[in-house]
């Protein structure tokens, strides 16, 4: 049983109040302390306890602690915590990061990350950050990161930068960098690039809003950056990005409405890996998948590029044991 390895292991404790929460927390102090709310009904939460166990032989430095969720409810309740398995982290009583689901390997890749710099997974934590940082940049033929988005940007700026891209019909994603110190500063240091916003192609970066500027005043800004596709080969590219995917308000980490948090609960528990799309970064991809599925409202679920439905059709196919076998495209 883990729950005997466990109690042999100092950094892999149990809270039962939110003072002893909180003292776990206070005696932590700088470094990391990876918080589990669970519940002993899910068995999605055993599996992450064993992960944890295991997480904690090695990274000895980092405080593993279990929460039940129901047990504690002004904790659950202060940090939205609507599903489980739940996993917070903290670094100096401060919450740094959120991972909401059974997902072993994200897990795994977080506390690597989050791990107090100078410990021996150090230099481990920069290479995982530049692998981030690559994928993002990378994310789509032109990258914008900005601070906020191009529908409501948040400085002068990025208004511009996403404006002039608008203007000259260039097609692009963005990134909004207030929503992640980490890739906010590592990108200065990644691209050499002090400032924001950043605008790359092809996985190279371009410049900030000076330099987007000139090659719009100078016409090179079609030829630099790639044509934009129409919205309906635009949305069949999003819905195919993976087998399963989503379309939410919010993403795994943070739904932002209660049906698709209801969903999201649902989809973790299936077992079945997929993918999200945030309409709310989108006004296009949120007003044209509408009239493109003929399904007016959110969440929507796909399967291998086809519509499966919202949340009472996905609640539906649970209750007759049919989801999996759906998610998987077996019928």
């Amino acid at each position: 049983m883990y729950s005997q390895r466990e109690e042999k292991m100092a950094n892999l404790v149990e809270a039962t109040s939110q003072k002893q929460f909180e003292e776990f927390l206070t005696k932590a102090g700088k470094c990391l302390t990876v918080v589990h709310f669970h519940a002993a009904w899910a068995p999605q939460c055993g599996q992450m306890n064993e992960v944890m166990a295991e997480l904690a032989k090695e990274h000895t430095g980092t405080t593993f602690l279990k929460l039940e969720a129901e047990a504690v409810p002004e904790v659950s309740e202060k940090y939205e915590i609507s599903s489980v398995p739940t996993f917070l982290f903290f670094k100096a009583g401060e919450k740094v990061d959120r991972l909401d689901g059974a997902h072993a390997a994200e897990l795994t890749k977080k506390v690597q990350r989050l791990a107090v710099n100078g410990s021996p997974a150090g230099a481990a934590e920069v290479l995982d950050l530049n692998e981030r940082l690559k994928k993002l940049i990378n994310a789509a033929p032109c990258m914008l990161f900005m601070k906020g988005s191009p529908q409501e940007p948040r400085c002068g700026f990025s208004r511009q930068i996403a404006g002039l891209l608008k203007e000259h019909n260039i097609q692009f994603s963005s990134f909004d960098i207030l929503s992640d110190e980490e890739v906010r500063q590592g990108l200065k240091t990644f691209s050499n690039w002090p400032t924001f916003p950043q605008l790359y192609v092809n996985g190279d970066l371009v410049g900030g809003l000076d330099i987007v500027k000139e090659l719009a005043a100078s016409g090179e800004l079609e030829n630099t950056c790639p044509k934009a596709v129409s919205l309906e080969q635009r949305l069949k590219t999003v819905i195919k990005q993976s087998p399963v995917m989503l379309f939410m308000k919010g993403n795994k980490e943070a739904a932002k409405c209660g049906f698709s948090r209801q969903i999201l609960e649902i989809l973790n528990g299936s077992g079945v890996d997929y993918g999200t799309f945030d309409i709310l970064q989108d006004e296009e991809v949120r007003q044209g998948l509408k009239t493109y599925s003929n399904w007016p409202t959110y969440p929507q679920l796909y399967v291998k590029g086809e519509l499966i439905g919202g949340l009472d059709i996905v609640k539906e196919l649970k209750e007759s044991g049919e989801l999996v076998s759906v998610l998987k495209g077996e019928s």
